[in-house]
Order: C-alpha cells, then structure tokens, then sequence
C-alpha cells in the first residue's frame, strides 16, 4: 500500500539530499566493430527524474555504466554540476547504482546492507541515518531480517535505502523493477516517484519499459541504435512523436503513406488513396511531398456507414472489421481498409455505443488535433506500414 507522505519529511530530505546537473558531450563508445554509443549529448537537470527509453541493443545501459564509471567512453565527456569526471574511478564518482538483480549481502540483516557504505566510509552517525533511509522507504520493521525473508519488491525497496542512504549527487537505475511481477511492478512505480520527489536526488533510470518510463520520469530520451531519437516530456512524446520509431517504439500508431495535397487555413491537406486528411501544421515533422499520416489507435471513432460524422473529422471509408478483441478497458479492433491496409482501434468499454463484429463495414473517424505527420523511414528501416506496428518490449 502506498501511503501519502508528510510534508515536513520532504522538506527535511530535500534540504539535505539534493542532486546535481548531469552533462553528457559527444559521448561515443565502442565494442569491437559494433558502436554501442554514437556521439551522444544531453543534459540531465538537477533533481529531476530522467529516463534512458529504447530496446535491448540501443546503447541505454552502455550510457548509464560509463556514468557509473564502469566503462569509459572512447570520446567525449561527462560532468557532473560542471566537474568533468570522464576518467575518475568508480568509488571516487558521488553516484550510487541499483541494480535489477538488488545485490543485497545474504549473510547480513538489512540494517547492516544499507550501513555497509557508511562503515566503509567512517560515518558518524549510521544508526540515524539507516533509519532515516528505512523510514523512506517505509520498511523500518524490517531492519533485523535477513534479505531471503524479504519479497522481491521489499528487497528492492532496500536496496533503494542502500543507495540513497550515501547521498549519491546522481542515482543510476539499471532496469530495477524488471524482476516483479506487473502489479507489483506498477505499485513500486508510484514509490519509487514518491521518493525521488521527496529526497530531490537526481534520478537516471534505464528502461524498455514505456509504461514505466511514461510513469515516472519527468523527462524520457528514447535511444535507438546508441542515439536519442527524441527528447521531451512522456506526454510531448506520446502525442507529437518526431520519427516512425518514436511512433511505434511508445505505444502503437496507424501510419498511413500519403502525398500533400493543398493547405486549408492552419492545416496541411494530405490525400490517401483519394481520401484528403487534414494534419495541423504544427504536428509535421516532413518537408518532403510523400509523408506518413499517423493517429494513435484511441483517438479513432469506428462508425457505421449510415452514421452522422461531422463534417471537420478526418475519416477512412470502406472499412472491414477483421478481428475483435475484448481486452477489458477496452475493445480493440483489427480494421482492413479497401488498399489492404490495416488499422488498430481501440474502443473504451463505456457500455454505450455500437459493438462492431467481425466482417461490419465501417468508416474510421477521428479528429485532425490528433493527426501527425512523419517522414517516411529509409528502406529497410521503418515500420510495417500494413499494419499498426508495437515494438514496446
């Protein structure tokens, strides 16, 4: 159960604990033959949470671990509040990790797990400061159990105690939460936010998890081949993607091959297969005359041929339903268009409005707001234009 915190601890915590700005320039890394980081630069603020998003491969750990100092870049820099630590030895860095598989010492009870760094370092005060981390964490109960007696998200939460119990001016989060079970997974979510809100350490955490990243992270960068395709905020990326792979990697997308047919006021006219779409100027990220239209699955309306559409919505005619799914929230939908290609729909299980079975003729509808456009990728390395595509794991 997550229960609401005090006020007075997040002023307390926050006056004691408090991050620092990360700077990444032209970092570039190398394996072999195999370019694992491609001159990356961003900037992380102090204090916020910020997450590193993509597939296995894109070079998001490879980031974090030469932040850790547990590799070192073949080129560039990386400071730390403007102190270039590039080649400054792991123990001498001021971050902490925490890691998927939580490395907690088995022979030794909690309490002793996060006062191992203090003893190490000769801290004076070490009985406050554990119980002031186990407090954090609400698991103070525990402080004499051993780590086998703990479930896996106590475990996590310790080890979460452990690194923050040094005062870290940057925590490194290496997928930390891919060990528990979904519900459990989400829960520790909300935690994991509550605490990093509270002790105002600045937060790196690495994941392929979007859900996750969209959750928690104040600013997410979604990495794909050791670049960041994209940098903003979870709702900025959601809903304006810049690329096919932002557009399929963060939840699912129509994308539907078109060419620029006119402008109409503040919109731009686009014709597919002899149906126009209006996209809001604004939301095109292509110059050229073949752009991709996109429009996320929930933003589309499924009508009955006959059925009232205003006449401002963008629409697709001569539609047939292939597949039907009931996924709880909501019905989701497998839409063949006449030339073959097909949409994803998914209609929120409100208990009013039609129900369309397999083989229904329909028209897809929706909103131009919710339209975007996006160049179309180079052969070879864009999405399955027929078929909505999700890359989310």
């Amino acid at each position: 159960m997550i229960t609401e915190r005090k006020s007075t601890q997040k002023s307390t915590r926050k006056s004691t604990q408090t991050g620092s700005s990360l700077s990444l320039r032209g970092i570039t890394k190398r394996f072999g033959s195999l370019l694992a980081v491609d001159d990356l630069s961003v900037t992380i603020p102090k204090g916020s949470f910020f997450a590193l998003l993509g597939p296995s491969g894109c070079g998001k750990t490879t980031t974090l671990r030469m932040v850790a100092g547990l590799e070192e870049p073949d080129s560039g820099e990386i400071r730390l509040s403007g102190l270039d630590i590039t080649h400054t030895r792991p123990h001498k860095r001021p971050v902490n990790t925490v890691f998927q598989s939580y490395a907690l010492f088995p022979h030794l009870d909690i309490f002793e797990n996060v006062a191992f760094g203090l003893r190490r370092r000769g801290h004076k005060k070490v009985q406050s400061a554990v119980m002031d981390a186990l407090n954090l964490v609400e698991l103070p109960h525990l402080a004499r159990r051993r780590p086998g007696q703990l479930s896996g998200g106590q475990q996590q939460r310790i080890a979460l105690a452990r690194a923050i119990v040094n005062q870290p001016q940057v925590l490194l989060l290496d997928e930390p939460m891919g060990a528990l079970d979904l519900k459990l997974r989400r829960q520790m979510q909300l935690e994991l936010k509550r605490i990093q809100t509270e002790v105002g350490i600045t937060f790196l955490h690495v994941t392929h998890d979007q859900e996750e990243a969209m959750t928690m992270a104040d600013t997410v960068a979604v990495m794909n081949r050791g670049r960041i395709e994209q940098l903003g905020t979870p709702t900025d990326l959601y809903e304006s993607p810049a690329t096919t792979f932002v557009a399929n990697f963060l939840g699912q997308s129509n994308l539907l091959p078109g060419l620029r047919a006119g402008d109409l006021g503040r919109d731009l006219m686009v014709d597919v297969h002899g149906n126009k779409l209006r996209v809001p100027r604004s939301r095109v990220r292509s110059q050229d005359n073949a752009l991709l239209v996109g429009v996320r699955p929930e933003k589309i309306r499924l009508c009955a041929t006959a059925e009232f559409i205003p006449e401002n919505c963008n629409r697709l005619t001569g539609g047939v339903v292939l597949d039907v799914s009931f996924a709880g929230v909501s019905t989701q939908y497998v839409v063949r268009m006449p030339w073959r290609q097909d949409l994803t729909v998914f209609s929120q299980n409100l208990g009013v409005g039609e129900r369309f079975p397999a083989g229904s003729t329909v028209t897809v509808a929706w909103e131009p707001e919710h339209t975007f456009g996006l160049p179309r990728d180079p052969i070879g390395d864009g999405p399955n234009h027929a078929r909505a595509d999700s890359r989310g794991s």
